[in-house]
């Protein structure tokens, strides 16, 4: 494109290293969408690693997009994706980099406007004070209506307020400038509310009805200079999930689940693969199995890519049959490893947690994984889930055990290769906004550490040990997580306080540094306590209640009682649950009515 003939021009940031960047989807939807259009210029934008951060200080220089190498502060927008909470203070990073102020009420006309967007602008309080405007559900909806505001706005003369306010009239568009917060005596939310007319109440989250028609597929995806974290082409095969787990943001704010077409699915993995020259393909979704033509796709892909050394991966797979004939023929049995997320050591707690996962069914895809010729196995659970008991922590060693057993009662001695090795990993759980557990309590980092101490034992006393290795997430990385996941306007304070002390990656274990944070704790007189181990009430006005996320409150609460009742709720294409997602009319709502 010719720099004359563009109206707008788009940094579009993802706040860590260019290796986990280039990895994102979402980014790499947008990036190709954006440029589609002839009058914006989008260029990508990536946080500068440490020592590459000192010498910008030092130096003077400011931070700057990647195509061009134009600073960042000469853009109409800076987009930054909100995929992760440890990521807030490389937003400050961001910022102050790119010589804009840090603050949205201190910025003037010659600033880009800041948008937040992804996973976790669903609760955008906790940076409201950073940016200009959120974008609140899926991104190919109405960038283009903002856009066109933006164009309109700045041929007309407008400023940068009228502009905002515009922008706020565009569904989905959040400018918390426009809004009003209130507190009670107790710490609690009084009222939340517009401060000017014509600004919503509510803001609707945004989202692709149908995939065929809304979604804009890469056809040539940008190919990294070094080797991503991912290094592989990713075919988004679906949105959305049907499980309902209770604990699972995702699985709640990206309903109802759509599904691709699969003959496009097709001809945009011949596209990608074509034109970008990667070695591997990755079907990405929440839940792969529950992709109605998974294994129509999937044995093209074998036919097609094989002779061509093209590897397929296979996230979020369930292990059943289907999944290990399709592992069996483009994996390395010898060198692979398979992977259960049980979530939860006992069948209570994974009735609490809705996960629709039995221990029969756990062990029957073992067994069927060691016949195949697998012998090595990973474990995923969670630690800290409501109601929550030493029996069910125990019971995390206990399926290890019975899976090792599988093994050696399964392969005859002579068929083996060595030992069954299974990893047994656990992380703490996190309540997140917009699902069921949202009103639920979280544990101390003593509890936390004391519940890993219960496992650990555990696993030492099983007759299989030596086959069973344990690890488990650092506590204070989660304790700061599940503030931030649920924090309101006032965190502002905290992570603007922890990042001039020096915060910065800490989604990184070897730069997190939580003696930072406890000291921006104290000095802001902020206590974290009150947004992490207090169990809130339903009647509560939460930070994130003035967004319609697609599902509604009283089902939330319905499932919250479920959860404590024990009670398993089925997938939507067993039963609709009445979630509120029918409202958009497609994906599994309507499939079989039209």
């Amino acid at each position: 494109k010719n720099l004359d003939g563009i109206d707008v021009r788009v940094a579009f940031c993802f706040p860590d290293v260019y290796e986990i960047g280039m990895s994102n989807l979402g980014m790499m939807l947008l990036y190709n969408m954006f440029n589609k259009r002839p009058d914006v210029w989008c260029e990508r934008v990536y946080s500068p690693w440490l020592d590459l951060d000192k010498l910008m200080r030092e130096q003077n220089i400011p931070l700057f997009a990647l195509e061009s190498q134009d600073p960042v502060r000469d853009f109409d927008f800076l987009c930054i994706t909100l995929g992760y909470e440890m990521c807030y203070t490389n937003v400050l990073q961001t910022l102050d980099l790119s010589q804009i102020p840090l603050k949205a009420a201190d910025r003037d006309e010659s600033c880009p406007i800041v948008i937040g967007g992804g996973a976790c602008a669903y609760n955008p309080e906790p940076l409201a004070a950073f940016f200009d405007l959120f974008y609140i559900g899926e991104g190919e909806t109405v960038y283009d209506a903002l856009f066109d505001a933006y164009k309109a706005n700045k041929e007309a003369g407008g400023s940068r307020e009228e502009f905002l306010l515009k922008a706020a009239q565009i569904p989905g568009i959040y400018v918390p400038a426009f809004y009003d917060v209130t507190y009670k005596e107790d710490g609690t939310i009084a009222s939340f509310a517009p401060n000017r007319p014509g600004v919503p109440e509510k803001v609707q989250k945004q989202l692709i009805v149908d995939m065929d028609k809304g979604y804009c597929p890469i056809e040539k995806p940008v190919v990294p200079f070094i080797k991503a974290t991912q290094d592989r082409v990713t075919l988004e095969i679906q949105r959305g999930c049907i499980r309902g787990c209770r604990f699972c943001q995702a699985g709640m704010i990206y309903r109802p689940l759509r599904e691709r077409d699969v003959e496009e699915l097709k001809e945009s993995a011949r596209a990608m693969l074509k034109n970008s020259g990667h070695e591997e393909i990755s079907l990405s979704s929440l839940s792969s199995s529950d992709y109605t033509h998974l294994e129509e796709l999937v044995n093209f892909l074998i036919d097609e890519f094989k002779s061509a050394g093209v590897n397929i991966s296979l996230p979020s797979l369930r292990i059943d049959a289907f999944a290990l004939d399709v592992m069996s023929k483009v994996q390395d049995i010898k060198k692979s490893s398979l992977t259960f997320a049980p979530e939860a050591g006992s069948q209570r707690l994974r009735d609490v947690i809705n996960k629709g996962l039995t221990e029969e069914v756990i062990l029957h895809g073992a067994h069927e994984a060691f016949v195949g010729g697998w012998n090595r196995v990973k474990l995923y659970f969670m630690l800290g889930l409501p109601t929550e008991t030493e029996k069910d922590m125990k019971g995390i060693a206990h399926l290890a055990e019975r899976i090792a057993e599988e093994y050696y009662d399964t392969v005859p001695k002579e068929k083996r290769h060595g030992k069954v090795q299974i990893v047994v990993s656990t992380s703490f759980f996190v309540p997140k906004p917009f699902t069921p557990f949202q009103w639920a309590p979280m544990y101390t980092e003593q509890d936390f550490i004391d519940k890993a101490k219960v496992v650990k034992e555990e696993i030492r006393a099983q007759l299989n040990q030596k086959s069973i290795k344990y690890n488990w997430h650092e506590p204070d990385v989660t304790t700061l997580e599940g503030f931030l996941a649920r924090g309101d306007r006032r965190a502002s304070e905290v992570i603007l306080k922890a990042y001039e002390k020096g915060a910065l990656y800490d989604a990184w274990s070897e730069s997190f540094r939580y003696d930072i944070w406890k000291e921006a704790f104290a000095e802001t007189g902020i206590d974290i306590e009150f947004y992490t181990l207090r169990e809130r009430s339903t009647d509560e006005i939460l930070p994130w209640d003035f967004i319609d996320a697609g599902v509604t409150k009283e089902f939330l609460i319905r499932e919250w009682k479920q959860a404590k009742g024990e009670v398993v709720t089925p997938n939507c294409r067993q039963k609709c649950a009445g979630c509120g997602a029918r409202r958009y009319e497609g994906g599994v709502c309507y499939e079989g009515k039209n």
